[in-house]
């Protein structure tokens, strides 16, 4: 997929700004940093038109604005936050085509359109994938039987603190940040029992070792996964990130671990197993994501290819699954069926299956069971802001940000945005305005998108879904006192990239 960017280091782009009206622009600009948008393609051939000072152009913005708050207040107005981000995305291209059409082209609207589309539907079909393998293993009890065990343990509170912080660095790379924020979560609650205090720090360690384990890896959050497929980092160079990606999760921990004492609360007798294919999953999972690796790295083909083909790995094991179970409950072959309680899901076949469902394993209600909100959530965004690019956002974002600021103080902003709004608008903003910048400073931003979040609960998906588990203990409130431990970590991991990855920062795209 090419693209044609704008490079603002070259004399003839920076004379792009030099018009009337500059004091204008710069107020919309600074107004759309503060709401996360700074997108835009630029249109083929040359920089798209600049209409940030028409109506047309203001109104969009206004519009993105009012949807985003929205998305905002989601818990509190229940809306659904792919329906207002939906809803603007239509009208902004809209507006797009009208403003268009106002200077004479009608082809830049439908060119532009169709690369937004093109840029969405490879990101949903990797997530696709990816959402459908981990229902599958929630649906054998993979995640279940990890919390059983940890629960079972007796360890004390000081060590389950440890413990899940651990795992949730470890386990966010593989299975995302915000299914490992749940799991974990669900083993610190299940521990804490009565004791607030544990359970507040215990999710704010969760969420900053979520976070700061999906950073070093493509699979671990939506920024990383963009930054990936779009060609800036090369799978193997995340790695780079691993030791500053740590710090920012060990130096909170550290802190935060000296309020956690070290009583033994009493162990739970909760013994769950695995079902029947669960590790034969868990297997064609890792299988998956060397076959997209291999198709970006090898083949030069799109990951989202590879991941596809992952599925299909997936719906022959699906078949083979749904036969044995049918089988298994007809008395024809007594294997086991480890973990089965019928009582548990119902497309395990029992006497009168429930609602029609057919017996045994189905490829099908996995991929159902997908965020669907998330992913249409992501559509509204793309378009959003690919939208609002048209309108020549990209310029002065481009040159306030990078040109302003300088390329490190532009990539530690980038963080701290993550914080007050959601990274993936934020991370797509930089992936379009495509800065020219190292490629030390490139893995940077990859850092302070993925860990940037943690400073504030409402930064992440992994925060906002432990709010909700954890509704009225671990709350914004309760996060933000612990919130400079965070920022200590998340300052001492840009330091740590700037000094053991100096080298990187001399190689320029």
């Amino acid at each position: 997929m090419a693209f044609c960017h704008i490079r603002f280091s070259q004399p003839a782009d920076v004379n792009f700004f030099r018009k009337e009206g500059e004091p204008l622009k710069t107020l919309l600009f600074l107004f759309l940093l503060l709401s996360g948008v700074s997108p835009a393609f630029a249109s083929e051939g040359g920089p798209a038109a600049d209409l940030t000072g028409t109506w047309l152009g203001i109104f969009a913005l206004v519009l993105f604005v009012a949807a985003y708050c929205l998305v905002i207040f989601e818990e509190q107005l229940h809306m659904r936050k792919s329906k207002p981000v939906l809803f603007a995305a239509g009208v902004i291209w809209i507006l797009v085509a009208l403003a268009y059409a106002g200077i004479g082209d009608t082809h830049t609207p439908e060119k532009m359109i169709e690369q937004n589309i093109l840029e969405y539907a490879e990101l949903f079909l990797f997530l696709l994938t990816a959402m459908t393998y981990i229902n599958a293993m929630d649906e054998r009890n993979v995640f279940q039987a990890l919390r059983s065990w940890l629960v079972g343990r007796g360890f004390t509170l000081r060590t389950v603190f440890w413990v899940t912080g651990f795992l949730a660095f470890i386990i966010s790379p593989v299975a995302d940040n915000l299914t490992t924020a749940l799991l974990m979560g669900a083993v610190a609650m299940a521990v804490a029992g009565k004791n607030k205090k544990f359970l507040v720090v215990a999710c704010i360690n969760i969420v900053v070792a979520a976070n700061a384990g999906g950073a070093f890896s493509p699979f671990g959050d939506i920024t990383t996964l963009m930054v990936w497929q779009k060609g800036r980092v090369d799978f193997t160079e995340f790695f780079a990130i691993f030791v500053p990606a740590l710090v920012n999760w060990i130096i909170p921990a550290a802190i935060m671990s000296l309020s956690v004492a070290k009583e033994r609360p009493e162990a739970l007798a909760e013994a769950i197993k695995m079902k029947l294919g669960a590790k034969r999953i868990m297997f064609l999972f890792l299988c998956t994501i060397i076959t997209a690796v291999s198709f970006h790295n090898f083949l030069n083909l799109p990951p989202a290819a590879g991941m596809m083909l992952g599925l299909g790995y997936l719906g022959f094991f699906s078949y083979w699954l749904k036969r044995t179970e049918q089988r298994l409950w007809s008395g024809d072959q007594p294997l086991d069926m480890t973990g089965y309680n019928p009582d548990d899901h119902c497309e395990v076949p029992s006497p009168a299956p429930p609602h029609g469902h057919a017996p045994g394993f189905d490829l099908f209600r996995k991929v159902a069971r997908a965020e669907w909100d998330t992913l249409l959530f992501f559509y509204g965004v793309i378009l959003c802001v690919g939208g609002l690019g048209q309108f020549g956002y990209l310029a002065l974002a481009s040159q306030g940000m990078y040109t302003g600021l300088g390329p490190t103080w532009a990539n530690v902003l980038v963080g701290g945005l993550s914080a007050v709004i959601d990274n993936i608008p934020v991370m797509f903003a930089v992936l379009t305005m495509d800065p020219y910048m190292s490629h030390g400073q490139w893995l940077l931003v990859t850092l302070t998108a993925g860990v940037g979040g943690s400073l504030l609960s409402i930064g992440s998906a992994a925060g906002v879904a432990l709010m909700g588990t954890a509704r009225g203990v671990y709350t914004f409130g309760s996060h933000l006192k612990w919130t400079w431990a965070v920022a200590l970590g998340y300052a001492a991991s840009i330091l740590m990239h700037l000094w053991i990855n100096a080298q990187h920062f001399t190689d320029f795209h």
